[in-house]
């Protein structure tokens, strides 16, 4: 899979772009400019990344295939792309962010994998995999749906290092997304999972010019 780095030092987070987007969005969409005071300054290094939601989610093939391919694609991400930001770094951990459909990723991400992924930052996410499988549901589909495996989670190797993790929420007052950003929020407290949620007022919706800001404010 292809991918794009910015940096040279400092907290390396991997960056999950919108829904069908590409590696190169965070670049064309001006969030590496947006952030670029960061980066030059050797506090932040990002690793844009290719998601596949062409062959997974968004794809007009059967439900149970769009899982399999999507598990199939967070294994590369887990065997390649993480050794290999790791080989590059020096970290063994890293953040995730994304906007939107890119805020599922980052979110599913890192709760699947706690030790990996140590910090997340979700801007204007919505989090229920479900609307994706045309009613299909299996047990796969359950453990990519945080709304729905987290209240169940009890394991003591995943919840302790949940809880110690960064997880940071944002979303605006008129944000499309504004509602299961807050129910994602809710539960976390539900699970007295540390975290924070940031709802930006003056009209603050969903797309890219308030997520520049936004990104600006809380990555890393």
């Amino acid at each position: 899979m292809e991918m794009l780095i910015f940096g040279h030092s400092g907290e390396p987070y991997f960056v999950f772009p919108t829904s069908m987007g590409s590696f190169f969005e965070y670049e064309d969409r001006g969030m590496v400019t947006a952030l670029a005071d960061k980066i030059e300054a050797g506090v932040l290094r990002l690793f844009c990344v290719q998601t596949l939601d062409g062959e997974t989610f968004y794809a007009p093939r059967p439900p149970r295939d769009r899982l399999v391919r999507y598990l199939q694609w967070e294994r590369s991400l887990l065997d390649e792309m993480a050794p290999f930001a790791t080989h590059v770094t020096g970290h063994g951990t890293f953040g995730a962010t994304g906007c939107s459909f890119g805020a599922y990723h980052a979110l599913t991400m890192a709760l699947r994998h706690p030790d990996l992924f140590t910090s997340c930052v979700t801007m204007g996410g919505a989090f229920d995999l479900t609307r994706f499988l045309d009613g299909y549901y299996d047990h796969d589909a359950y453990l990519l749906c945080p709304p729905h495996f987290l209240p169940g989670l009890n394991d003591a190797w995943f919840l302790d290092r949940i809880r110690r993790n960064k997880w940071v929420f944002v979303t605006g007052e008129a944000d499309i997304c504004r509602g299961p950003t807050e129910d994602v929020a809710r539960l976390f407290a539900s699970r007295q999972i540390p975290h924070s949620l940031h709802v930006w007022g003056h009209g603050s919706h969903h797309d890219w010019p308030e997520w520049l800001k936004m990104a600006g404010a809380y990555i890393p």
